[in-house]
């Protein structure tokens, strides 16, 4: 079966996913977990904390490939870091990371820490894969039902989406992991570009609802870029296949 295969974030919503698709083919796959869980299902879950640094060298005990796919509102550069000093170390063959659409263009400090992380793995002296996708549907969708609640809907003017499948970007890192180190590899984006109105009215739509929307400008540096589209990948770019109304027709209707 060939080594181990180490993934980091494989408790949440990407790497659910790409643990299940791994498993699936029979690879045996560990999962570093900051608590403590029982071996199931093929899966070996050890306990550690990227941030903290604690107990990655024993998860990359006998690990060929990692895929890190931690991630959180901040401090992902930081985990980027260590993980990658901890794979040098063990001497893994091959490091494949998830990385934001836009990291190296756009104005935002989530995205300089995007863009901080590819910078330690590229520069860790592990061979290397990097993917860049969009946001998820599952993302887009907590934020449109949140701003559905709302009387009067916020629509700033200029801000554009390119939602992508979390289970497609999933399927995306399992190929690009088996296949061996690539570099950059293409981003990956959804079907379709929409504004935040297309989401929050399709969303309502399904619930039989309308509320009003009150256009206005984002500001600054930021606004200037999401208006230039610097948040997209307009050309070059993988493209995925399932679209936002079929996500909430899976998940809502």
């Amino acid at each position: 079966m060939g080594p181990t295969i180490l993934v980091t974030g494989g408790t949440g919503t990407l790497g659910g996913h790409v643990v299940r698709m791994l498993t699936e083919q029979g690879l045996p796959v560990r999962v570093l977990s900051r608590s403590e869980r029982p071996s199931a299902d093929g899966v070996e879950y050890v306990t550690g904390d990227l941030r903290e640094n604690t107990g990655i060298d024993a998860a990359l005990d006998g690990i060929g490939t990692v895929l890190n796919l931690a991630g959180g509102p901040k401090g992902d550069d930081e985990v980027a870091r260590n993980i990658s000093r901890a794979a040098s170390e063990a001497e893994v063959r091959h490091l494949v990371h998830i990385s934001v659409v836009g990291a190296d263009r756009m104005p935002l400090g989530y995205l300089r820490t995007q863009l901080a992380a590819e910078r330690a793995v590229i520069g860790s002296g592990v061979p290397w894969t990097v993917l860049r996708a969009a946001q998820f549907h599952d993302l887009v969708f907590g934020v449109a039902r949140a701003m559905a609640k709302l009387p009067v809907v916020p629509a700033p003017t200029g801000l554009r989406f390119q939602p992508v499948a979390s289970e497609e970007v999933a399927a995306r890192l399992v190929e690009l992991a088996l296949a061996g180190p690539s570099g950059r590899a293409d981003d990956l984006v959804g079907p379709e570009v929409l504004t935040m109105p297309d989401l929050v009215r399709d969303y309502l739509r399904l619930q039989g609802k309308r509320r009003p929307f009150l256009p206005f400008p984002l500001p600054g540096a930021a606004g200037r870029a999401y208006r230039s589209g610097l948040n997209l990948t307009l050309d070059g770019a993988d493209v995925g296949k399932r679209t936002w109304s079929d996500f909430l027709a899976a998940r809502v209707g």
